[in-house]
């Protein structure tokens, strides 16, 4: 099965919107030169109709996606952006990332919620899983990211599936500069492509682009890219690095670009 690769970067809380501009526009040129692999930019979301705008996006070599959302369409949620303010603005968003589920609570539950909303609007959702380190070391990532995975997906149709990325992303391995081994991120992916079939079917399963994310850097890359379970990547802090995050999707499409 060739799946095209995907790499999205997500820029977390960093960047006002020049600093974004700036940041675009210095691998831009790069990025449409890339290969074949779908690329995502994941700005805040004060950036997003700017960068939208700016770079005419749906023209670009990459799409921008935001970094979360509320799962209703309106209402008296202060401080919430609904799937309908994304709609018009971006094409992906990021569900369930590690540091919405350890700093905010969001649960498997919610999580649902917010990738049932997105597929409604024709948002990806990016659905992110991933064990603690507490939960790596007691020997229990199988059984927590399959939980999260059959929480996450509950309710989503075989159908719907073809437009939904997973990221693998061990919490241990956030922002810690220490990424899981290449080998053991392939299994776990490989966990998830099974369990994926196990809730739908083999086709869909196949269909399914998995990524890794944790300290991914243009150094350790190629390894994860040279896993058979693994297609792209979602980078953090080396997705604001211009000529890193550049390499990194250079590698993705070398290996996996077909």
């Amino acid at each position: 099965m060739v799946r095209t690769p995907f790499v999205a970067g997500n820029w977390k809380m960093n960047t006002t919107v020049d600093e974004a501009l700036d940041l675009v526009d210095a691998m831009a040129e790069d990025l449409e030169e890339a290969g074949n692999v779908e690329i995502v930019l994941c700005p805040p979301f004060i950036a997003l109709q700017t960068l939208a705008d700016e770079f005419d996006v749906e023209n670009a070599a990459f799409g921008l996606g935001a970094q979360n959302m509320h799962y209703a369409d309106k209402g008296a949620f202060t401080g919430e952006i609904s799937p309908t303010m994304l709609a018009d603005t971006c094409d992906y968003v990021i569900l369930g990332h590690s540091e919405r589920r350890q700093h905010f609570g969001e649960t498997d539950d919610l999580i649902n919620k917010k990738v049932k909303a997105a597929l409604k609007h024709k948002l990806v959702p990016i659905v992110c899983v991933g064990e603690t380190l507490a939960q790596y070391e007691a020997g229990q990532t199988d059984e927590v990211v399959t939980a999260q995975v059959k929480g996450a997906l509950a309710g989503v149709t075989s159908e719907q599936m073809y437009d939904v990325v997973v990221a693998y992303e061990p919490v241990w391995a956030i922002g810690t500069g220490k990424a899981a081994t290449a080998q053991g991120a392939n299994a776990v992916i490989g966990l998830i492509r099974r369990t994926v079939a196990a809730l739908f079917d083999q086709a869909t399963a196949d269909e399914l682009r998995i990524l890794y994310g944790g300290s991914v850097t243009a150094k350790n890359v190629g390894d994860f890219m040279a896993q058979p379970e693994i297609d792209g990547a979602l980078v953090g802090g080396a997705s604001l690095k211009p000529a890193e995050f550049v390499a990194i999707v250079r590698e993705a499409a070398r290996l996996k670009g077909g």
